[in-house]
């Protein structure tokens, strides 16, 4: 991935589309989402996509409380990227119950190499409009983000 926004940002941005931005806009109603799901918990998890003309970073979906972990991976497109916060819930190693805020990056395989730099680059800049995520995760298939992976580095803690 690292690669791709290299060289996205070495070729000036052709890759886009003429005349794209080189950044996406967060609007308001995307980040009320994610302070929903961190101080209300209101939502599991918030899928967000940017839109179709690359301008900004949306909200797809959002996850009821009570929705599991499979739910939420399910709700993840299999050939195009995503970014998504899901909240979760463990008890620790020391038996205390926690909660977790992780900021998962969504690029498989299948998509579009558009796509894949679209949302390479727009990545930081959107994971900083988010105050509060404790971890990050950039998956391309669905092992990489097992709630296994995911208690791992919760625990760690």
């Amino acid at each position: 991935m690292a690669v791709v926004a290299a060289a996205a940002a070495a070729l000036a941005w052709p890759c886009l589309g003429g005349g794209s931005r080189a950044w996406v806009d967060v609007p308001e109603r995307s980040k009320s989402a994610f302070m929903e799901l961190k101080r209300r918990k209101v939502h599991r998890y918030v899928i967000f996509k940017i839109d179709d003309r690359r301008e900004e970073v949306v909200v797809e979906k959002t996850g009821a409380p009570g929705e599991s972990y499979d739910d939420f991976t399910a709700s993840l497109p299999a050939d195009d990227c995503r970014y998504a916060v899901y909240d979760l819930d463990f008890v620790s190693d020391d038996n205390c119950r926690k909660s977790k805020i992780f900021f998962i990056s969504w690029s498989p395989d299948d998509s579009r190499i558009r796509a894949k730099t679209i949302y390479a680059v727009s990545r930081n800049q959107f994971r900083h409009e988010l105050d509060g995520v404790h971890f990050e995760i950039q998956a391309t298939d669905p092992d990489d983000m097992n709630l296994e992976v995911l208690r791992g580095r919760a625990n760690r803690t």
